[in-house]
Parts: C-alpha cells; sequence; structure tokens
C-alpha cells in the first residue's frame, strides 16, 4: 500500500510551468528591397570551395578553419555548454553511491558493563569488537512535481544549442574574415605593380623633359609638372607598400599562423573566379538559415524556460533519502537477512517566506525573457539590413564596373592620341601628362572598385547564411 501512494506523485513529476512561447512577428518587410527574378544560385546551396573559386584563398581559408583563435574559442564554449547541459540534466536522475567501511572499536570494561549490560567477565581492561557496515544510499533525490528541474535542464540544452551555432556564425565570420584580407592584399599588391609600372615611365618622362630644357625645347613648367607626377608616383607607391604590409598582418591574423611560403598562384582580381550574384530568396528563410538569428532563437528559449523554473520555485519541493544495505561484527555475515539495515526519509519542502528572492527571481527571469525577445528581433533587423546592403551593391555593381571600364578604356585612348599629339608637336607635354595622370588613377579606381565589388560579394554570401559546407 505504501508503494502505490507515491505512483501519483511520480506521475506529476515532469509537468511543466513553462510559459507558451510564440516566434515574434518579422519585424522586417516581407520582401527585400532591389530584388527581382534571377537564376543565380542560393547562398545556402553553394559551399564557400565552390563561391570563392582562388586556389590561394581557398587554400589559406582551409588553413583558417583549423587554426584560427576566435573559431577554436567558439567551438570550445560550444563544448563546455555541452557539458554544462550534462550536469544539469544529471540533476534530474536518482544519485545513487555505494559505501563500506570498517570500524575497530574498545571500550573499558567498567563503561562496557554500565553502558551495555556486560558483565565483569569480557575481561579485566575492557571490550574490544570490530563493526563491517555496507550499504547503497540514495541521497535527497527531488522528485520533479513542477517541472523544476526539466525547466533547467531544458534552458541548459537551449543555450548548448545557442553556444553551436556561436560555433557555425564564427565559421562563417572566419571565412569572410580572411576572404576580405585576402583581397585587400591583393588589391595593394596590383597597384603596387601599376604603380611601379607607371613610376618607370614616369621617370623616363621626367629625364627625358629635363634633356628637352636643357636644349631649349622644354619649359621649366613642363618638368615640374612631370616631377610632380614622379613625386606622387613615388609616395602611392610607399603607401601600397604599407598596405601590403598591414593586409599580411591581417591575413596572418584571420588565418591563425604563418602564411605558407610556396601558395598556388592567385587569379587577377579581374579575372577573379568568385560569384558575384546571389539569389536572396525571402526574408522569412533566413530565420532558419542565419545561425545568428538560430542562436538567438534558441537563447530567447532557454529564457522562456528560466521563467517556467521561476514558477515552479513557488510549489513545495518533495525529495527522497534512503539507504538500503547490512550491519554486522563479521564479514562473511554482512550481507545476511539479520544483518540487513534500511532507511527511507521523504521530505518535503515548502516555501513560506523568502523576502521577496522567488518573486525577484521570477521577474529577473520576465525581463531576460523580454531582452531575449528584443535580441531575437535586432538579429532579424540587423540580417535584413545586412542582405538588403548586399542587394543594393549586387544591382549596382555591375553597372559601375562597366562604366570604370569605359572610362579606363577613355583615358588610356587619351594618354595614347595626346602621345601622338605632342609627338606631332600639336599638343604641349603638360597635356600628356595630365592624360598620363588621368590613365594611371582610372586604373587605380578600377581596381579598387574591383576589389569592394568581390568583397561585397562575399559579405552577401555571409548575410545569407552561406558558407556552412
Amino acid at each position: 500500500m505504501r508503494r502505490l501512494t507515491i505512483f501519483p506523485l511520480l506521475a506529476l513529476a515532469g509537468c511543466s510551468m513553462n510559459p507558451h512561447l510564440e516566434r515574434p512577428a518579422l519585424p522586417v518587410a516581407p520582401a527585400y528591397p532591389q530584388t527581382r527574378a534571377t537564376d543565380a544560385p542560393k547562398a545556402e546551396d553553394l559551399g564557400w570551395q565552390a563561391m570563392l573559386g582562388d586556389p590561394q584563398l581557398r587554400a589559406l581559408i582551409a588553413l583558417a578553419l583549423d587554426d584560427n583563435r576566435d573559431l577554436r574559442i567558439a567551438v570550445m564554449e560550444a563544448q563546455a555548454a555541452r557539458a554544462q547541459f550534462r550536469v544539469t540534466d544529471a540533476a534530474r536522475l536518482p544519485q545513487l553511491s555505494a559505501q563500506g567501511s570498517y570500524t575497530r572499536q574498545r571500550i573499558p570494561s567498567s563503561v562496557a558493563g554500565a553502558g551495555v549490560g556486560l558483565s565483569d567477565g569480557v575481561g579485566a581492561s575492557g571490550f574490544e569488537y570490530g563493526q563491517w557496515n555496507g550499504q547503497v544510499a540514495l541521497s535527497a533525490f527531488e522528485l520533479d512535481l513542477f517541472g523544476r528541474l526539466k525547466s533547467q535542464s531544458q534552458a541548459a540544452f537551449e543555450r548548448y544549442l545557442a553556444t553551436a551555432e556561436g560555433a557555425r556564425a564564427s565559421r562563417i565570420t572566419v571565412i569572410t574574415t580572411v576572404a576580405n584580407a585576402w583581397l585587400a592584399r591583393q588589391l595593394a599588391a596590383e597597384q603596387e605593380e601599376l604603380t611601379r609600372s607607371t613610376l618607370a615611365d614616369w621617370h623616363q618622362s621626367l629625364d627625358l623633359t629635363r634633356r628637352l630644357r636643357d636644349a631649349g625645347q622644354s619649359s621649366g613648367l613642363e618638368v615640374a609638372q612631370a616631377e610632380g607626377l614622379v613625386r606622387q608616383a613615388e609616395a602611392d607607391l610607399q603607401q601600397r607598400e604599407r598596405e601590403i604590409a598591414q593586409a599580411n598582418n591581417a591575413l596572418t591574423l584571420a588565418v591563425g599562423h604563418s602564411l605558407p611560403g610556396d601558395p598556388p598562384a592567385p587569379a587577377r582580381l579581374m579575372q577573379q573566379p568568385i560569384v558575384t550574384r546571389l539569389d536572396a530568396g525571402l526574408p522569412s528563410s533566413l530565420l532558419e538559415r542565419r545561425p545568428d538569428i538560430v542562436q538567438a532563437e534558441h537563447t530567447l528559449r532557454a529564457a522562456n524556460a528560466d521563467v517556467g523554473a521561476a514558477r515552479a520555485a513557488f510549489f513545495p519541493r518533495l525529495t527522497l533519502t534512503g539507504a538500503f544495505g547490512g550491519s554486522s561484527l563479521a564479514l562473511d555475515t554482512l550481507f545476511t537477512g539479520a544483518s540487513r539495515n534500511w532507511s527511507f526519509a521523504p521530505a518535503l519542502t515548502v516555501p513560506i517566506f523568502q523576502g521577496g528572492q522567488l518573486r525577484g527571481s521570477l521577474r529577473l527571469a520576465d525581463v531576460r525573457k523580454s531582452q531575449a525577445v528584443a535580441a531575437y528581433e535586432k538579429a532579424i533587423q540587423s540580417a535584413f539590413r545586412d542582405v538588403a546592403d548586399g542587394l543594393a551593391a549586387q544591382a549596382t555593381y555591375g553597372a559601375q564596373m562597366a562604366a570604370q571600364l569605359q572610362s579606363v578604356s577613355t583615358a588610356d585612348r587619351r594618354a595614347e592620341l595626346s602621345r601622338l599629339r605632342y609627338t606631332a608637336g600639336v599638343d604641349s607635354r603638360l597635356e600628356l601628362l595630365d592624360a598620363q595622370r588621368s590613365a594611371y588613377s582610372a586604373q587605380q579606381t578600377l581596381l579598387a572598385l574591383r576589389k569592394d565589388q568581390l568583397a561585397a560579394a562575399i559579405a552577401l554570401y555571409g548575410a545569407l547564411g552561406g558558407g556552412l559546407k
């Protein structure tokens, strides 16, 4: 009969006090601006190896995914959260322990005779004996009547999932960070190459202008103009060398160790096999694709479970403590029926006065849940903005690149015509130098614009949740 009385209590165990949780309404427009039907690939279907086709870049990203310290920290945080979940979830299970002991004791004969009814015939000096004990004990096992432990376990599990998504988000960040640092280095290297080539031409032009001045066929103004171009190119060269060194430092940090000495030769920026057009889909699909949004959702679910645990703390707790074993003066009779002992001690704890602690804990859990809701909505809005910015870039960079290519072509044609007209004596050398300067500036701008186009495509890829394959 006594066993039957515990069954209703066990049936109550595991009920939940968690409030019902619904996803907040999508705090963004149902569609992205500047979107139109396209047959471009979707980011979630495009692995980073296919997105970033340059062999040198792919090799560096592969190294970074193995050695980047930020990614290591994020992975270890997920492992720590998983271990914490196991610790929290263990509280829902009975904790059993086995104990064994042996005690040797001596009692003076006067005390033994008076206290335990032994006669003086035991011995002149006293009574000596040994005792063996062995038992299996259940220590303060709480029957989870109102789901407090279950809510705590659920909160720990959701936080583990949140940190796992954080590790996935860190993976995307590592890929895009390495790619951007690599593009910055490529831009600096190609601009440095262009500057060196241009500087060599302008040095020759300056030497020629000086000889013409010495021969009385050129003015000091033309020499000053030529010297100005040379000095500007020399200053540009120092800037490019500084940018290369800084880009190498940034790339080394992103990869996680020193760069390999013999990487595959990279493609030039204008021929880079990086996908620049992606299909964005709908904003609602980001809820499942973006790791940071999924992370915020798991954090919200954990906060909701914390509210359930705080609610359940207002109700009584029933704990069970018991032990079963034996005690004997001889080891060979320790587990016989005559030596058996047991204890069973249920305890009911009812909160009566806690000085406002329980209400304060519930209020704190409610506020943190509200914070988690706001953080979830902000993550969605930030993701929407990232994608919208990427789509704006995708929609305009193509036309801008085409216009800049025309500008470079026009500047090159002007420089060539100015050279021919100068040779024919029609134009002054100042006109030729100005045309050469314009062509140099247009080519530098084209390289920077191409780098920005590729960086924008990579940013859109990451914003759409790509980079996890």
